[in-house]
This record gives structure tokens, sequence and C-alpha cells, in this order.
């Protein structure tokens, strides 16, 4: 509804390392969360992920089998938000952190409060078929949609409004966003090749 995304590395494909970055990749979300949907994979359908969604109240959902669809939304973000970000090269998996430290405090920032994303606009043609276009002027922020709802106060999470929102999209603009995260991609890059090095 929103596009509203939050991006997140974990060292290892495990439930052990999956809890903690999935809790902290959950409270970045500004509203409350009513729905978990995830892929068949163990690290994602388990007891532990199950107790952490019950607490919160947060209904669980899984892909079917072989119906590589169902999470288009998130492949698609994959491909032209992730890949575009971080690259197709190999990254040591003990740079996760280090990533997600980008992630909270550059990417997922950049990413819902100043790249805008297409919205789809359904148009009925003369033959009554529904089709989706994708106009510029309804291009938004993941931010500027969520406050764009009416009552979209409702669905902050408690401690959250729309004005600590605006507060956080209004520090700078746009484009002085975007140079302090190429800046901070360079920083980044680079401890990671020096790390890379080091282990080499």
């Amino acid at each position: 509804v929103t596009q509203w995304e939050i991006v997140a590395s974990v060292e290892r494909i495990s439930e052990a390392y999956l809890i903690p970055v999935l809790e902290n990749m959950l409270v970045q979300f500004p509203f409350i969360i009513r729905g978990f949907h995830s892929d068949n994979g163990s690290e994602f359908v388990n007891k532990t992920v199950a107790a952490l969604l019950n607490k919160l109240l947060i209904q669980f959902t899984k892909s079917r089998a072989r119906h590589t669809n169902d999470n288009g939304l998130v492949e698609s973000k994959n491909g032209s938000v992730v890949r575009k970000q971080l690259g197709y090269t190999y990254i040591s998996q003990r740079c996760a952190e280090l990533i997600n430290e980008f992630n909270r405090d550059f990417f997922n920032p950049y990413i819902n409060f100043h790249r805008p994303c297409f919205f789809p606009v359904s148009v009925i043609d003369h033959r009554g078929k529904v089709k989706k276009s994708y106009p510029y002027e309804e291009m938004r922020t993941p931010y500027e949609k969520q406050s764009f709802f009416p009552e979209a106060e409702n669905y902050l999470r408690p401690g959250i409004t729309l004005k600590r929102l605006e507060a956080v999209a209004n520090q700078m603009s746009d484009n002085q966003f975007a140079e302090r995260m190429v800046k901070a991609h360079s920083n980044l890059f680079q401890q990671i090749s020096r790390f890379a090095m080091r282990v080499a």
C-alpha cells in the first residue's frame, strides 16, 4: 500500500541470526504491523519466529510452494532497490553488522523519506477491462503515501506521530540526503574491501 521498505542483512540464514534482525526491522516501521508474509524457508517457518509474531499480535502467512509470484513485490524491490545499492559481488557474511548500520542510518531513511515510488492507478477501458497505469503525478515517497491516507495517525505505532515523521522527512532535501548516503556508501565499501584484504 505504501511501499515502505526496511532492508537488513543477516550473517547466516538461521533463526538464531534472524530473530534479532527481525526485531530491529519491525521497530523501524512507523505503523502497526498486522501481517507478516514470508517464503517457505525454515529460518522463517519455525517456533521462534511464530512466538515473536504471536507476542506482537502479527498474523503470519507464507508463500505457496512453486508459486514464485507470491512474493513478487519483494523480488522486484530486491532488483530495483537492494541490488542497485549493494551490487552482485560477494560480500563476506561477517560484514552483515556493518551493512545493517548503513541500512539503518542511511539507506532505509533514504528509500522511505526521499526516494519516490510509482503507484498504480486502475483505469477501466471502453471494453470494461481494468488496466493499471503508473502516472508521474502519482509518484510519492512511502512517507508521503502514508501521510496521504485519511486518518493516517490511527495506523501509526504508539509514540510515532505524523509530525515526527514530517520532521525526519524535512530534515534535509532529497538531494542532500542522497549525497550524504553516497558518501556513507563509499565509506562502507572501503571498510568491506579492507576487511576482505585482512581475511585474504
